[in-house]
This record gives C-alpha cells, sequence and structure tokens, in this order.
C-alpha cells in the first residue's frame, strides 16, 4: 500500500525531477512558507493552501492540468483535492474525468504518489445526477463501489483522505435556505455510512475520512457515533467559505473547534466574483469574461454564485481593496489564508496564471481597519450566497 509522505523532497529536488518528467518549463517564483498544518486528530499534514480539481474535464484540457499540478508541486503545494463528480459543472461526459485526469498525472510520474496528500469525495444522493448512481440515496454498497472505481481512476490504491461530498438526509445546501423536516428522506443512517467508511479504512483502501457541505449537527453526530463504536473519527469539514458567503462562522467554527475537526475552505473566490472579473460587465453581455464560470455555464447562474446581492457584496468588496492598494482577488484570498478557522484553502484554478496570482497572495495580511470594514459590508449584506 502506497502512504503520502509530504515534503520529502526539498522544493529544488521536486522542480529537478519535474523538469525531466516535462516538456516545458517550470518556473519556481517566489518561495512560499507553506508549513504544512495537521488535519484533526490524524497525521495527515497538508499544506495551508491545496489544489482543487473541479475546473479538470470541463475549463481545463488535459495537458494543461498536468501542468497546474506540477506547478503546483514546485510551489510547495502537497495537497490535491477531488471529487468521483467532478468536472464540474457536472454531467454524464465529465463524470470521473477530474479524477481519471489525476491518475493519468500520477502514473507519468514514478514517486510523485507518495510526494501528495491526496482526497476525494463519494457523492451523496444524486440530486439529478442519474449517471452516479440510480437510487436516491447512498447505501454503504454504493460507497464501496464509488471507493474502488476512484481508486481505479486515480491510478493509486489507497486514498489519504476520502469525504462524503454532502449528506445523505435532507439539509439545506448549495443555496438552500431553511432545513424542512417534511423532506427529509434519509435510508443510510450515520452509523451505517460510519461502518461503510470503516471497513474502506480496514481493506487500507482509505487512511482518514472526512464531510464536505455539512451542518453542526451532521460534525456532533458522525463524531459521537464514531467514539461510541469505535469507528474511525472524521478529521475534516470541506466546506463553503468566503467574504460573501461566512456561514461557518456561525456555530459550525465552535463545534470544529471544539471537537478538533479541521475546516477546508471552498470557493474563497465565489466562483470568481471576488477577483472584479464581473463588476463592470456582469455575467452577461459582449463585456463579460467568456471563460468564466459563470458567464460561462447557465447551470451556474441559477445557482447562489450568481445572485443579484452576491454581485452586489462583492462589488462593495473588491472596491475596498482596490481603495486600500490591493487587487480584489488578494483581499479575499488573504481574508481565508489568515483565518484561524481554516487549516487550508483550496484555490481552483483554469491557468498557471492563475495559480500563481492565488499563491502570490499567501503571507499578505488585512489591517485592522480593513477587517473592520469588511464586518461593516457584512453586517448591510448578511448572507448573500449562503
Amino acid at each position: 500500500m502506497s502512504e503520502a509522505n509530504p515534503a520529502q523532497d526539498s522544493a529544488p529536488d521536486v522542480v529537478n525531477y519535474l523538469h525531466s518528467l516535462c516538456p516545458f518549463k517550470l518556473s519556481v517564483m517566489k518561495n512560499l512558507n507553506l508549513t504544512p498544518v495537521r488535519l484533526g486528530q490524524s497525521d495527515l499534514h497538508v499544506t495551508p493552501v491545496s489544489l482543487g480539481t473541479m475546473t479538470f474535464g470541463q475549463q481545463v484540457d488535459e495537458p494543461t492540468s498536468h501542468t497546474i499540478m506540477d506547478h503546483s508541486i514546485a510551489r510547495g503545494v502537497n495537497f490535491f483535492d477531488t471529487a468521483e463528480i467532478y468536472a464540474v459543472p457536472p454531467t454524464a461526459e465529465s463524470y470521473g474525468k477530474t479524477e481519471t485526469y489525476i491518475g493519468n498525472w500520477l502514473a507519468k510520474r514514478p514517486g510523485m504518489r507518495q510526494k501528495i496528500i491526496l482526497a476525494s469525495k463519494v457523492a451523496g444522493p444524486s440530486r439529478g445526477m442519474p449517471w452516479v448512481r440510480s437510487g436516491e440515496g447512498m447505501t454503504a454498497a454504493e460507497i464501496q463501489t464509488s471507493c474502488d472505481a476512484s481508486l481505479k481512476r486515480l491510478q493509486t490504491d489507497v486514498i489519504d483522505l476520502y469525504q462524503i461530498h454532502w449528506p445523505e438526509r435532507h439539509v439545506p445546501m448549495f443555496g438552500g435556505m431553511y432545513y424542512e423536516p417534511k423532506n427529509e428522506k434519509t435510508a443510510t443512517s450515520i452509523h451505517e455510512q460510519l461502518e461503510a467508511l470503516a471497513s474502506l479504512v480496514k481493506q487500507g483502501k482509505v487512511r482518514y475520512i472526512g464531510l464536505s457541505n455539512e451542518t453542526p449537527y451532521g460534525v456532533h453526530e458522525f463524531v459521537r457515533l464514531a467514539e461510541q463504536h469505535n469507528l474511525p473519527r472524521i478529521v475534516s469539514v470541506q466546506n463553503a467559505y468566503c467574504l460573501v458567503n461566512r456561514v461557518p462562522e456561525n456555530g459550525l467554527d465552535e463545534t470544529m473547534h471544539r471537537l478538533n475537526v479541521s475546516l477546508l475552505a471552498y470557493s474563497p473566490l465565489a466562483f470568481g466574483l471576488l477577483t472584479g472579473k464581473y463588476d463592470e460587465s456582469g455575467f452577461l453581455g459582449d463585456n463579460a469574461p467568456k471563460e468564466g464560470r459563470i458567464s460561462k455555464y447557465e447551470s451556474v447562474r441559477k445557482q447562489r454564485w450568481a445572485r443579484p446581492d452576491a454581485l452586489a457584496a462583492a462589488k462593495r468588496y473588491n472596491q475596498l481593496a482596490r481603495d486600500n492598494g490591493m487587487t480584489p482577488t488578494d483581499m479575499a484570498l488573504a481574508f481565508c489564508y489568515t483565518q484561524w478557522r481554516v487549516a487550508s484553502t483550496i484555490i481552483g484554478v483554469t491557468s498557471v496564471a492563475q495559480l500563481d496570482e492565488d499563491l502570490d497572495a499567501w503571507g499578505k495580511t488585512l489591517t485592522p481597519e480593513m477587517l473592520k470594514a469588511i464586518d461593516e459590508i457584512r453586517w448591510e449584506m448578511r448572507y448573500p450566497a449562503i
């Protein structure tokens, strides 16, 4: 069984190794002090900035995805996150494509698997995606089947962090506002889910487990049942967290802090809203960025990030950044990078240039005056992209 052992080699050794494999030239930009942090009670030590890969297979072709992963390694990132449903927006044609790209990348780079922490996810109930599974639930057998398929696509024999992508039970998420008991139709208890994940750990296919898009109740229940029944304990939760979505600060942060579960923050730039690229043009029209995720995909424009309130709030934050001599991207990322709540911030990119811009924001800080101004905007525009 291969086990990831991050940061075995020095940065120059990794770069030289990559140069020997790649037909293009890699450059090491600013040296980043990405000191790995421990996830929960595990022995996984991940860099505080991690690479999200959901663009691979839709916006990013395979050669470019390999270049982005190489450059991430060269700049010190050791943590890659993916999922069985990726690429996003999810389609039957793109299902599993991201994991396949990563698997092919690993196969061409002997020894690379030991240099990274690799995370993936099992999809929750299908949510209108019958190509994921036919039923509406997420049974123990389906968790096993999904894991085996991910391992095959990733061309590895172990996933370091295996996460439930969204809860099997009914919860408000992806823009939902309220919990409605009448909508509950859970079929697989949390205990059964934990037992299925424990089986994967026992088989040596998964090292540690985590959750995603979870609530304080869900985190507490997964931890309680794990401790009660001597089952694997979750080490992390991956939830949206950014200037226009600060939901984790209202209850989930205390839960995770007291239970020693780490937060992996996704969408720190709110699907591009917090880069400023939509400020003048909006999402549609001749001047809108054609390759921007919200402009490019109608399905994304129906989601939380494309709400008029979300764009209005983003414009306020973006102008605040400019008024203080920062780019909107730098301010948005610095907000996440410096939060005590966040163990690792997941950045998703479509080019090496974007990757460098996001990584170069590491180490930048926000003044007390900026943080106060950010909170004042939040007070006016509380949950524009919940």
